[in-house]
């Protein structure tokens, strides 16, 4: 009999973040882990650390991918750190292995994020205020976006 796998949620977002910003994303971590899912990120500060964090806070686990090659480099909140190598390709890394997005602000890394994850098909979601990219949810609040990234999900299994 096959197992379910759970599910990975991708919260990408900023390497430098302010307030708003960290408490937005743990909520967005809290969330994830509240539904049981298995919260992924980039792994290392910011709003990837806050996300975790947030995840950590409700129980959850944390997967992160990081650029370098050292385990030690993953934030205090990763449960799982899986070096790549791979610098910012590891991007590519973090939509693939993701069943949805949620980008908390962020820049040019989070935009890539953005668009590998619309490549692939995958589910995305910007909090309030974001991006405007044809093919993008949008949310205006933590619990929003990762209600929308489940029913997304749940969408794709039906069809």
């Amino acid at each position: 009999m096959k197992i379910a796998a759970r599910k990975q949620i991708g919260v990408i977002g900023a390497g430098v973040c302010g307030s708003e910003s960290r408490a937005v994303a743990e909520a967005v971590g809290r969330e994830v882990a509240k539904r049981g899912a298995v919260l992924l990120c980039g792994g290392l500060g910011r709003v990837m650390e806050a996300a975790a964090y947030g995840a950590k806070q409700e129980g959850g686990i944390t997967l992160g991918i990081l650029p370098g090659t050292l385990r030690e480099e993953a934030n205090l909140w990763i449960d799982i750190a899986v070096v790549s190598g791979m610098g910012h390709a590891r991007n590519a890394l973090i939509a693939q292995s993701s069943d949805a997005l949620i980008a908390v602000s962020g820049e040019y890394g989070t935009l890539s994020e953005i668009a590998l994850g619309l490549k692939m098909r995958k589910p995305v979601v910007v909090l309030e205020p974001g991006w405007k990219i044809e093919g993008v949810h949008r949310a205006k609040s933590p619990e929003e976006a990762v209600e929308l990234v489940f029913s997304l999900i749940e969408g794709d299994e039906k069809s």
